[in-house]
């Protein structure tokens, strides 16, 4: 069954019309004829969402009962069943109620996605997991809901819904997003222009980075070679001079003037035209590009130029920054360099910048080694030099008579210059060429191929030797040039390998990416089996080619060991960059090794912190479990004794100790059960908005009347928590400040409001606890000081400080004034909560109440 196509409209912020959009999206293609069912849309009571329901199909609900209280969530049994061509699914981040087929609604949407069905959904910026670090910069409230970047990522269509900041707080104050009484407080808060720009460009540039990757997949699929400036994008020339800071933070000020610009700095591994590079000054240049927010990339290219300008062209870039020359005046003479020749060969689609620097025209001597092979045009001016150059230079002596001495030194020269110009080939054709000239025109008897005199004999043989062991030697030169260059830019690329391993960089994707780059290629795939005869696993890749099945099928394959290789697909490669090649496959074997043991020991060590707390909870047992539970024993048995006519008063005793006994077994086996869930992560809130005062009050029942002063103000916004859990902090912080306050001091439980949190602060006046001891005390197990056994597990703080990160706030401790120990506990406010109550929103007083 083919798999269903997902579709998903992408907002900035609640209420910019990704709903409205789906729906009309359905109607539009209902009146197509298309089978199209509303699996799961909330309208969150606005009028013309709503509407846009009627004439659609709806699948009934299913209905789930959650702490006293019945949530709809989507059926997708009944979507399955009824089968339709197409679902929509609101709120892809959407968290579903404990007990649903699965924990995140867009598992759900895989579900359908996987039966066959099309889905369309909506999600908002915010809520992409990727961004959640800064969503909460911008705004000041962490997102709890969040979907992978790559389910969005793989959305077969992505339509973004934009609405400027204007546009969207006019619709907020005209009440259609939110009610009125919450209309104010949301306009101040999240809704603030400043905060809806951020979140609009975020929206903006994650989509149009999406549209950028469907591009290149699309140029790669039709082998589109010309560039299309769909946007700014700078490659930056590095030669591993001084000069290359300068570059790069030019190139940073072009893209800053496009939305959108991006930088790429590249080196190219050869000594041929870019100079020579120093490894310290390329790592600065490294840090410095990636400071900038660009990339730097390494490759590797016989010919400088050309090189450069298809790196440029292979990532559809529109300009290029170079510096101007380091070398001299006088070098010129050996080739135009490579700005100039960048310049002439870049096309009119591709923008050269030439930027001059304190390092220009300061070079010293003459290029390093030529490059590998001798280009074609020196061979083509060799062969000339060779051929015609001989044929010219006698028809110059002709007319002059210099001597045969004269005529062979210039002939020699000639044979020189193709050697130096062309190689072996072309010297030898000039040295046979020059030779023959030398004896039909120069030697007599004149114009005839013979030789009179021994001693002109003797001449022309010296003229060959030297002819021949000069294009020798120059032929060795180039092809020794040839070897060096090759060899350092393999010791450069390894050099750069074996530093990517001392950084720490552990991701094989970047080490695959590295090797795509580096030797030009489209796809490279890391592959592996078990045995020589079962099939052959892909255990990592990147590129846009579809990758083969068997490294046999690939246009370069590297075996790494017996059961693992390196596949690549695009060209082959010649057998000079194998070595390179092997290094990079048995890096990758070590990173693929490394990123396994590394979960592995992940595992170990979640093992391991079970196996202790283990140990601990049989410790807890074996005595702190043991002691109410030997007092209700001892009182049972007192009770059933029929030698002792115990009093109404002594049985009333023996009852109360029995009941006390009990409520202390339930507490310590509550803290335990609750210390369990945090440790096998299954704690899973259910985030709404409440007040303080709704909340906190029943968490004070565990402890003696009188003992606890309240000091909530009633201005205070609402919280997004979970009432259940936050109850339970709440009750055990007091539960541990009781217990170690003085008897005549009473705990103090006040709530203030800062930014977009509230704090609710436990304060009490007991011994306090040293800093170094602060985050101990919230350890598993751990007891502080002098308490005596049989008052808990010391799991109390723990189970408080897991409930509270669950729910995404903190808590911390701090010592009070005076003496004593301050719990300071932070949950976030409700983002659409006004700053007070409906009628309060101005009131000051505040209430304190004793219990």
């Amino acid at each position: 069954m083919a798999r269903g196509k997902l579709r998903i409209y992408l907002g900035a912020a609640p209420g910019v019309g990704k709903t409205y959009a789906m729906l009309s999206e359905a109607h539009r293609r209902v009146e197509r004829g298309t089978d199209c069912v509303v699996a799961f849309v909330e309208h969150h009571g606005r009028p013309r969402t709503e509407v846009m329901l009627h004439g659609l199909e709806q699948v009934a609900r299913r209905e789930l009962a959650y702490r006293d209280t019945v949530f709809a969530e989507m059926d997708v049994d009944a979507v399955l069943r009824r089968a339709p061509a197409v679902a929509l699914v609101d709120e892809l981040a959407h968290t579903n109620v404990p007990g649903s087929r699965n924990a995140k609604r867009w598992q759900d949407v895989e579900e359908l996605l996987a039966a066959g069905i099309d889905v369309v959904s909506t999600v908002n910026i915010q809520h992409l997991e990727s961004l959640g670090d800064v969503v909460e910069s911008i705004t000041g409230v962490r997102q709890r809901e969040t979907v992978p970047d790559e389910m969005v990522r793989r959305a077969d269509q992505i339509e973004l819904v934009d609405m400027s900041p204007q546009a969207l707080r006019r619709r907020m104050a005209h009440g259609n997003i939110y009610k009125p009484d919450k209309v104010d407080a949301a306009l101040s808060n999240y809704f603030r222009p400043g905060n809806l720009t951020a979140l609009r460009e975020l929206a903006l540039l994650w989509v149009a980075d999406r549209v950028d990757a469907y591009l290149t997949e699309y140029r790669s699929e039709h082998r589109v070679s010309a560039i299309w400036g769909s946007r700014e994008r700078i490659v930056v020339g590095l030669t591993g001079g001084p000069e290359g800071r300068t570059l790069i933070r030019r190139a940073a000020r072009l893209a800053e003037k496009g939305a959108g610009g991006e930088v790429m700095a590249v080196y190219i591994a050869r000594s041929d035209g870019l100079t020579s590079a120093s490894p310290k000054e390329l790592a600065v240049q490294r840090t410095l590009v990636e400071d900038l927010g660009g990339t730097f990339h390494h490759v590797v290219g016989d010919d400088i130029p050309s090189a450069l300008l298809d790196f440029s062209r292979g990532v559809n870039a529109t300009q290029i920054v170079l510096g101007s020359s380091r070398r001299k005046a006088w070098q010129y003479m050996f080739g135009p360099g490579v700005g100039a020749t960048v310049a002439r060969e870049s096309g009119p689609d591709l923008d050269v910048h030439i930027v001059t620097h304190e390092e220009v025209a300061k070079g010293r001597g003459l290029p390093v080694a030529r490059g590998a092979r001798l280009g074609r045009s020196r061979i083509i001016w060799g062969w000339l030099v060779g051929v015609a150059g001989p044929v010219v230079l006698a028809l110059l002596l002709n007319t002059v008579d210099l001597g045969l001495a004269n005529d062979m030194l210039l002939f020699l020269a000639l044979t020189v210059a193709a050697a130096l110009l062309g190689g072996l080939l072309p010297a030898l054709a000039s040295a046979a060429f020059g030779s023959l000239l030398l004896n039909y025109y120069y030697t007599p008897p004149l114009h005839r191929l013979t030789i009179a005199d021994p001693k002109n004999i003797i001449a022309i043989a010296i003229f060959v030797g030297v002819a021949v062991s000069v294009a020798s030697v120059v032929d060795l030169a180039a092809r020794r040039t040839h070897q060096a260059a090759r060899l350092r830019a393999e010791s450069e690329i390894l050099s750069f390998l074996a530093g990517s391993v001392l950084r720490g960089e552990t991701s094989l994707d970047a080490l695959l990416e590295r090797v795509r780059e580096t030797f030009g290629m489209e796809s490279v795939a890391l592959l592996e089996r078990e045995s020589d005869v079962a099939p052959w696993t892909c255990a990592g890749s990147v590129g846009v080619r579809p990758l083969v099945d068997r490294p046999e099928d690939a246009d370069v394959d590297m075996p790494v060991g017996d059961h693992m290789a390196l596949a690549l697909s695009g060209r082959v490669l010649p057998a000079s960059d194998r070595r390179v090649l092997a290094a990079f496959a048995a890096q990758a074997a070590v990173v693929l090794d490394r990123q396994r043991l590394q979960r592995e020991a992940d595992q170990a060590r979640t093992l391991a912190e079970g196996n202790s707390i283990r140990t601990a909870l049989l410790a807890a047992v074996s005595h702190d479990l043991r002691t109410p539970l030997a007092g209700i024993k001892a009182a049972v048995s007192s009770l059933r004794s029929d030698d002792v006519a115990w009093s109404e008063e002594d049985r009333a005793e023996l009852l109360e100790g029995i009941e006390d006994g009990a409520d202390r077994l339930d507490h310590l086996v509550g803290n335990l059960l609750d210390m369990s869930r945090l440790q096998t992560g299954t704690v899973t809130p259910l985030i709404r908005e409440i007040d303080l005062d709704e909340v906190v009050p029943m968490a004070l029942g565990g402890v003696p009347e009188d003992s606890v002063v309240l000091d909530i103000p009633e201005s205070l916004p609402m919280v997004a928590v979970d009432p259940g859990l936050l109850e339970r902090s709440v009750a055990n912080l007091v539960e541990n400040a009781v217990k170690y306050s003085p008897s005549d001091e009473s705990v103090l439980v006040a709530a203030s409001a800062l930014a977009n949190r509230v704090e609710l602060r436990v304060v009490d006046r007991g011994p306090g606890v040293p800093d170094e001891a602060k985050d101990r005390i919230f350890a598993p197990f751990q007891r502080y000081g002098d308490a005596p056994r049989g008052v808990g597990v010391g799991l109390g703080l723990a189970v408080a400080r897991g409930f509270a990160e669950a729910m995404g706030g903190t808590l911390n401790a701090e010592d009070t004034p005076g003496g004593g120990l301050t719990m300071v506990l932070t949950v976030g406010a409700a983002v659409d909560s006004p700053a007070g109550r409906p009628g309060l929103a101005h009131a000051t007083a505040e209430r304190q109440t004793r219990c």
